[in-house]
């Protein structure tokens, strides 16, 4: 496809948008590259990275290797997706830490809207639908339960986390931060980027290479043999995590923590509950999601 070069300032915007998304916790870098029309294309960029492209790299053909895999466009996407990336993990942390019940009741909001939203493309259930996603539900509330709030900060584990991590990044429904929320990484990779710490983002990024060139072919697999199962599975998921990212915890020890109610909340701790502004961001991040739908809906409806 001969592109031309506001072709690929169009596809870094894209690439922003999704690295914007991938960012917070429960907007999906892989649904905003479905919605604005380059999902298949990614997917088959990042499969076309084989051991025949990887042959050409190696023999010097550098032309023949970039043209195998789609080069233009790919780095066209990812650099947008640095770019946000970058600019957004600094004020992530800062919320994190003088905000944390308005942060984590907008991430609550976003990924209740994302899981509606994702289960809205099951038109008829079935029992292997109902199944997948009680599966979801289950397995992720029990890795919220038994997963402490802080991982170790090793870069073995960094490697891991970003090989996992970065799956989402081809699968509409999940977020990459979701991820590394689950994993008790995500406050850490936001300062690791905020701070420029080289060995973490190097590691994370290697992880995140490999992980996406490995897990590519079977996603593609997966979602292509067993889509509605697998769209269950991740919309499941998502409704067990809202443990992780519920506002108001009781910090237990070793890192692990319990959701309690607001009240408990601030009993515990002395700290206002900030009931009123964490429904208020609770709602945003629902009205975000369904705004986002009806923005890409409009749109297609007048490009068509």
């Amino acid at each position: 496809m001969k592109r031309k070069i506001s072709d690929y300032i169009v596809l870094a915007v894209k690439g922003v948008c999704m690295g914007a998304a991938d960012v917070i916790p429960g907007v999906s870098g892989g649904t905003i590259a479905f919605l604005t029309g380059i999902y298949a294309e990614l997917i088959n960029s990042i499969k076309s990275i084989n051991g025949a492209a990887l042959k050409k790299l190696l023999s010097f053909d550098i032309a023949g290797f970039w043209r195998s895999i789609n080069g233009n466009f790919l780095i066209s996407v990812f650099a947008g997706i640095l770019i946000s990336v970058f600019s957004l993990a600094k004020l992530m942390q800062y919320l994190l830490v003088h905000h944390p019940v308005e942060v984590w009741s907008f991430f609550f909001g976003l990924i209740v809207a994302s899981a509606i939203y994702v289960l809205r493309e099951v038109d008829k259930w079935k029992l292997s639908y109902v199944i997948s996603a009680v599966f979801g539900i289950a397995a992720a509330a029990w890795i919220c339960m038994v997963t402490p709030g802080e991982t170790t900060d090793a870069l073995w584990f960094v490697f891991v986390s970003g090989m996992i991590a970065i799956c989402a990044m081809i699968l509409p429904g999940i977020s990459g931060s979701f991820i590394l929320l689950l994993m008790g990484k995500y406050a850490f990779i936001m300062k690791a980027l905020t701070d420029f710490d080289i060995p973490v983002i190097v590691v994370f990024g290697l992880g995140a290479l490999i992980g996406i060139i490995a897990f590519s072919h079977f996603l593609s697999w997966l979602l292509s043999r067993f889509y509605m199962q697998t769209i269950c599975v991740l919309s499941g998921f998502m409704i067990g995590s809202l443990i992780k990212v519920w506002p108001w915890k009781q910090v237990l020890g070793d890192g692990f923590d319990r959701p309690v109610l607001p009240s408990v909340y601030e009993m515990e701790t002395g700290n206002s509950s900030e009931l009123a502004y964490a429904v208020l961001f609770g709602v945003i991040g629902v009205a975000l999601v369904f705004t986002i739908e009806l923005v890409v809906k409009y749109m297609k409806s007048h490009k068509s």
